[in-house]
């Protein structure tokens, strides 16, 4: 790598609040915000809106899509008399 050109790679916390689930890992990401973890060092905080903790896949519960709603709204939009 050349040096110079890259930011710097650092430990952040990515928080869910969503979940109540946080991870620390290392990352190119900045924020203002800081965090106390749990080895007592204090760390930059993101938040997240969808994790592993609280995405569906990983979860194992589904959504209801409701596509039957979105299919009316655009023929009603797009619809051309005929």
């Amino acid at each position: 790598m050349r040096p110079g050109i890259h930011p710097p790679y650092r430990p952040v916390v990515f928080r869910d609040r969503a979940a109540d689930f946080a991870f620390l890992t290392r990352s190119t990401a900045t924020s203002d915000r800081t965090i106390v973890w749990e080895d007592g060092a204090t760390y930059p905080v993101i938040d997240v809106e969808i994790s592993s903790a609280s995405h569906p896949f990983y979860t194992g519960q589904r959504r209801v899509v409701d596509t039957a709603g979105r299919v009316e709204r655009f023929n009603r939009r797009y619809h051309r008399p005929d």
